[in-house]
């Protein structure tokens, strides 16, 4: 009737779902989500190489930190994965927020405003051309 205990249920089924294609991850980058994903609609779907000559000559801060991020997926690809550099492609990225920075700025009569500064999760996410 019953297959096992639950956790080795949950354990069974989480092991068929895990994601075989190399990734690289970036926590709490001090860059906009909003920020962070231009540069990354940029890249999605491109050649690892042209992404590489796209993030090099771009001039936005988030660049800088993407294409860190895009070398080291690169290199998990080709020690953890054995895939070859040249068939590879960016399949996914995205950002998702990361917890934010409340400051306070002084204003006129005793006031205070707010300062929110956001934080981002990045993520890269690569695959093997056909």
């Amino acid at each position: 009737m019953s297959k096992g205990h639950r956790s080795q249920i949950k354990r069974e089924r989480n092991e068929k779902q895990v994601d075989k294609r190399p990734s690289a991850k970036l926590s709490n980058a001090r860059v906009s989500t909003q920020k962070a994903c231009f540069v990354l609609d940029a890249i999605r779907g491109k050649d690892v190489n042209q992404a590489l000559g796209l993030l090099t000559y771009n001039n936005r801060y988030a660049s800088a930190l993407i294409k860190k991020l895009v070398l080291s997926a690169i290199a998990n690809a080709k020690n953890n994965n054995e895939m070859e550099e040249e068939k590879l492609y960016v399949a996914e990225c995205f950002a998702s927020n990361a917890p934010t920075m409340k400051r306070i700025h002084p204003r006129a009569q005793g006031r205070a405003y707010r300062i929110l500064k956001r934080n981002s999760h990045i993520t890269v996410i690569l695959d093997e051309r056909q």
